[in-house]
């Protein structure tokens, strides 16, 4: 297993996982942070329900000014094209991933999918107290560096 892969977290201004707010992206390479993105998304007609605002505090005042998913696509893809890409609850991060571009009318590109959900069997917030991981849950690069670290956890075991 290599130990290069990009960790990933969105979240979403409503129900409609279309509807991308912010980004968090961690690459790692060779075991190591090499970069890392948080990014405010404007999602279509910026709309959000009062439930999500409550989950992660994102409002329509946050976002007004922010570019749409279609602007920042070019800067995340490379980071998620041909890699390997990981996520906690993959089948949240990857469905908002894949109708989002679906939305846009862009090309979902071929990755290959890893989900620390499936891989430790808990949620976020319990892996992270596990594993003593900082976290400030529902923000998007915080969730998204917790999960890069719990992957490495787990390449760890596979390896050691």
């Amino acid at each position: 297993m290599s130990n290069s892969f990009t960790a990933i977290d969105f979240e979403t201004a409503q129900g409609k996982r279309w509807s991308i707010c912010r980004v968090g992206l961690v690459r790692v390479e060779e075991g190591r942070l090499v970069n890392k993105l948080n990014l405010l998304v404007c999602p279509p007609g910026n709309i959000y329900s009062g439930m999500n605002t409550q989950i992660h505090g994102i409002g329509a005042r946050h976002t007004y000014n922010s570019p749409k998913f279609a602007n920042i696509w070019p800067l995340i893809r490379p980071y998620i094209e041909n890699e390997t890409v990981v996520s906690h609850n993959g089948a949240f991060d990857f469905s908002c991933l894949s109708q989002t571009l679906g939305y846009y009318k862009l090309q979902l590109p071929d990755y290959k999918q890893q989900c620390t959900y499936k891989i430790f069997g808990k949620g976020l917030a319990a892996c992270c107290s596990d594993h003593r991981i900082a976290l400030k849950h529902h923000d998007a690069l915080s969730d998204a560096m917790a999960c890069a670290q719990l992957y490495l956890i787990h390449l760890n075991r596979q390896t050691g």
